[in-house]
């Protein structure tokens, strides 16, 4: 059994694609997953479970049961802890700098960045994800707005720094 974390695309968000966190859980469980554990509404699971393709399973699940269709992006202990700490950004407030997980290659456009970008942001790209430093917040910025312009291609699910942060050290919990 490895620890895992799902991180699901577009849940909670706006009203739609709701998926309330215990029924989440009790999804996760009925694959065979123990230690299940959500973090806040937006569709973070810290849990256990043999390698496979345990991002269709769970969607499926998601599928069938709440009738519920979004990307999930499953990553191990591992590579999770990899890309969080390749972030170039640490501000003080980690609710300034976003982890965009990747579920391919991400790119960076370049003229689409300079056309969207604002004074004072970054955006860097990683194997696995990109990161976003955005000190007025993302709800002001043209970039995050645009950030599948910036960055085609692939679907990208986002989080903050402090939450990558948080489930990060709820992946080192997991027994």
């Amino acid at each position: 059994m490895t620890a895992h974390v799902a991180l699901l695309r577009g849940v909670n968000v706006g009203g739609g694609n709701k998926v309330a966190m215990p029924e989440l859980r009790r999804l996760a469980e009925g694959l065979g997953w123990t230690g299940v554990q959500s973090y806040i509404a937006s569709g973070n699971l810290v849990f256990q479970a043999a390698d496979g393709d345990l991002a269709q399973d769970l969607r499926g699940a998601m599928r069938r049961e709440i009738g519920v269709d979004v990307p999930v992006l499953v990553l191990g202990r591992a590579r999770f802890e990899r890309i969080a700490a390749a972030c170039p950004f640490s501000p003080e407030d980690g609710r300034l700098a976003h982890v965009y997980f990747a579920f391919g290659a991400p790119r960076i456009d370049g003229a689409a960045l300079d056309r969207y970008i604002a004074p004072g942001e970054a955006l860097e790209a990683g194997p696995a994800a990109v990161y976003l430093s955005a000190p007025e917040g993302i709800g002001r910025s043209k970039l995050f707005a645009n950030l599948g312009r910036v960055v085609p291609g692939t679907d990208l699910t986002g989080r903050n720094l402090r939450t990558v942060r948080h489930l990060a050290g709820m992946l080192r919990g997991v027994t």
